[in-house]
Order: structure tokens, then C-alpha cells, then sequence
């Protein structure tokens, strides 16, 4: 049975893209070359991995089976490329994250980028899934590092407290709501929403919520980012569900006014989850106390005095 390290790079690509001609993307090749590779792949193996439908490329069960096993391997040979990288200088590596859309805009982002101009030979995948996705993302090895809000059940995953964070709704200065206090979300509903992208979880959580309420969400529009969403808001389009994180250090949260959520889910816990049996190289464990010890993140850890 032979096969080249190259081909089971290409196998893991097309698996996470669901995609043949992604997955040759990201190797730098052409569909017809990486046709032929996943091909004389299967041959060695003697068994097809892959089935092609209308959602794209589907494992079958040998190709999940294989998929496990090539993960553990790259992710050796990543923890080698870590070890060797202490003989020579500087550290090189890759490190893959998930987080929600919360984390990602209030911590993450900004932590992550210090880390990186920390460690210049260091790159990152970052990806925004909802929070109920993240913890058997990571278990999968889809990625190294977890972090989503509430808790999760589960299992094979070491989960710490990340940080603390608030839901709130944010106005235009001048809104109905303005003068408010604090509001159940049901009587935010009556109004027009300024909302993240349709895929974002932000948006996701909301929608979901207001169907709980019985409700349909009446979204004016979708943009990317909060800064945008602040701004839109500011200027009279709508009102938003934001993370009080994402209020920090923004110029547009000094346009707008925000109004308390009396919810229980306002409160949100968000955690960090990695496998419980991972054996990281060095470089993904400074990135994981690098995320932890942000002092940011830590103070809103400690409880109120």
C-alpha cells in the first residue's frame, strides 16, 4: 500500500470543503490533477472515501474512518514541526480556532492578534460557528481550539471559563426604547432590527430567540461587522442585539444608547474547550495562555466586588 504525504493532505481538504475543486484550491492544483490523486488514493486503500451529491463531496464510511487517522497524523506532524522548532529560531506552526460570533469580536480578535505579532512565525485559521456547533467541531479535530458561550455536554474536551460577557440591545438616541432601563426581548420584537450576516451566529441566536418568543424577527438589513451595525444603528435604522464586549474602544458606541436586557440568557458564560487527550505542540499552548492570561479577558472572570 503506497500513497504520498501530498495525497492525504488533498483527501483532509476535500473532506472539510465538502469540495473537490476547493480542496485542489488550497493545494495549488487543478481539479483534473487532484481528480487523478484522490483516484490512485483510493486504489491504494481499496475502497472509495468519497461520494459526489448534490451538497458536494460526501464520505462515505471508510473515507470517515480514514479522516480520523489523517487528522492525528498531520496533527503529529505538527506537534514535530513544534518540537524541532525549539532547536532553530523562532517558533513556526499553525493554529486553527473556532469561535462564536461574541468571542470573536469582543476578545479573540484583539488577542489574537497580539499573539501573533508575538510570534511572527505563527498563522491562524479562524472561523465563527455557532456555539452549539463548536464543542464537537473540536472534538473532530476541525479545530485546536474552542470558544462559545454556555456549557456543553460533550464529552473528551477539557473546558475552562474564558469570560463574561453581557446581551444587551443598543438604540438610536432618540428611539422609542431609548429611556428604558432594561426591557424583556419581546418588547424589542415590535421593532426593526440592524443585523449581523445571515450566517453569523449572532444573528442566528437572535432569530432563534424571537421564534421562541412566537415571533418573527423584522430585519431592515444584514451587515458584516458591529462597527457597522453601531453605525447603522446611530443613524436611525434600527436597533441591534450586541455583546457589551463589542461596546469597548468603539467610536459608534458613543452614538447609541443601550438598554439592559432583563433576560437570563443576557448573562452569558463563554468557555474555551480543547480535546482532553490533544498533545499540542508549544506553539498552540502559548496561544492558548496567551488567550487566557489577556488581562482583558481575565478581569471579566473575577466576580463583582
Amino acid at each position: 500500500m503506497r500513497y504520498e504525504l501530498t495525497d492525504l493532505r488533498l483527501f483532509l481538504e476535500i473532506a472539510q470543503a465538502r469540495s473537490l475543486t476547493a480542496g485542489a484550491a488550497a493545494l495549488f492544483t487543478t481539479p483534473s490533477a487532484a481528480s487523478y490523486r484522490l483516484k490512485n488514493l483510493e486504489q491504494a486503500l481499496g475502497t472509495p472515501l468519497f461520494v459526489r451529491t448534490p451538497r458536494g463531496m460526501e464520505l462515505t464510511p471508510a473515507g470517515d474512518a480514514v479522516l480520523l487517522h489523517v487528522r492525528e497524523m498531520f496533527e503529529g506532524i505538527e506537534r514535530m514541526q513544534g518540537e524541532v522548532s525549539r532547536f532553530i529560531s523562532g517558533l513556526k506552526g499553525h493554529v486553527r480556532l473556532v469561535a462564536n460570533s461574541s468571542s470573536l469580536n469582543g476578545f479573540v480578535t484583539q488577542t489574537l492578534g497580539r499573539f501573533l505579532v508575538a510570534y511572527p512565525g505563527i498563522d491562524a485559521e479562524v472561523e465563527e460557528r455557532q456555539s452549539e456547533d463548536i464543542p464537537a467541531a473540536v472534538l473532530a479535530r476541525e479545530a485546536d481550539i474552542g470558544i462559545f458561550a454556555g456549557d456543553t455536554q460533550v464529552q473528551g474536551l477539557r473546558v475552562q471559563p474564558y469570560a463574561t460577557e453581557r446581551l444587551v440591545l443598543v438604540t438610536p438616541r432618540e428611539h422609542a426604547l431609548a429611556a428604558q432601563r432594561s426591557i424583556r426581548l419581546g418588547a424589542a420584537l415590535d421593532f426593526d432590527f440592524v443585523c449581523m450576516s445571515r450566517s453569523s451566529s449572532n444573528f442566528l441566536f437572535l432569530r432563534d430567540t424571537a421564534a421562541r418568543h412566537g415571533r418573527a424577527l423584522r430585519t431592515r438589513l444584514h451587515v458584516h461587522g458591529f462597527e457597522a451595525v453601531l453605525a447603522l444603528v446611530a443613524a436611525g435604522v434600527g436597533v441591534a442585539l450586541v455583546p457589551s464586549s463589542v461596546l469597548a474602544h468603539r467610536q459608534q458606541a458613543q452614538q447609541v444608547q443601550v438598554v439592559e436586557l432583563d433576560e437570563p440568557w443576557a448573562l452569558r458564560k463563554l468557555h474555551l474547550a480543547v480535546r482532553a487527550d490533544a498533545r499540542f505542540p508549544n506553539f498552540i499552548d502559548a496561544c492558548l495562555k496567551f488567550l487566557l492570561d489577556d488581562p482583558v479577558v481575565a478581569a471579566t472572570r473575577a466576580p463583582p466586588p
